[in-house]
């Protein structure tokens, strides 16, 4: 499968480079594609790695991950045109998050909308699913814990997109939890601080969610 990955950070490099390795063609979107990071990406990550625009990255895509931070998510989706995602399967990763001075991020939207749900209404012709927005970078990619995997969970509107997204997490690693429509990501964003926070107090970034079943 042809994979384009918006956005040229930790997350976008990890997600990337694991599609590579289970066989799919990758493009890393960014506004500069020769920057010195997305060369270095490109060279390590081997054949099956390319960069371009965001449009580029977006057009090539039979599944598009968008990984990028969210007070620049609107302008990425923008300069990606959503004409490109039209009719296409997206994976978005993000967490709303509002950065302070003196203590921790905080969330910028609650209660009665998402992050998700704003991406799919930039994205109205595509097919968006949350996932991977619970964990940190490191483990996103077949996660090794003592006790097991944890579990990711995901949401979104299609059930056949999120058919195809738990194929892919799965290959990645994961258990997965299909909590429902798109408006659960209003609860998925809030988990993400729990583990933000957890990982400022105690340091690290070696944790992650699992669901006990009796």
């Amino acid at each position: 499968m042809k994979i384009g990955v918006l956005g040229t950070g930790n997350v976008g490099q990890t997600l990337g480079s694991g599609f590579a390795k289970l066989g799919h063609e990758v493009k890393m979107g960014s506004r500069d594609p020769n920057q010195e990071k997305v060369k270095a990406w490109v060279k390590k990550t081997g054949k099956k790695a390319s960069a371009g625009t965001f449009a580029e990255a977006a057009a090539f895509g039979e599944l598009t991950v968008l990984a990028a931070a969210w007070d620049g998510m609107e302008n990425l989706v923008r300069m990606a045109d959503p004409k490109n995602l039209a009719g296409k399967v997206v994976i978005e990763t993000t967490n709303p998050l509002r950065h302070s001075e003196d203590g921790p991020p905080i969330l910028a939207l609650g209660y009665d909308d998402s992050a998700g749900e704003q991406i799919q209404r930039w994205l109205p012709d595509s097919h968006v699913v949350k996932a991977f927005n619970i964990v940190g970078y490191a483990h996103m990619f077949q996660p090794e814990f003592p006790c097991g995997p944890p579990d990711m969970f995901i949401c979104g509107n299609d059930a056949k997109a999120k058919k195809v997204v738990t194929e892919r997490v799965k290959a990645f690693g994961w258990p997965v939890i299909d909590l429902g429509g798109m408006e659960a990501a209003r609860y998925l964003e809030p988990l993400a601080m729990i583990w933000i926070l957890q990982a400022i107090s105690s340091k690290s970034t070696n944790h992650a969610f699992r669901l006990l079943h009796k």
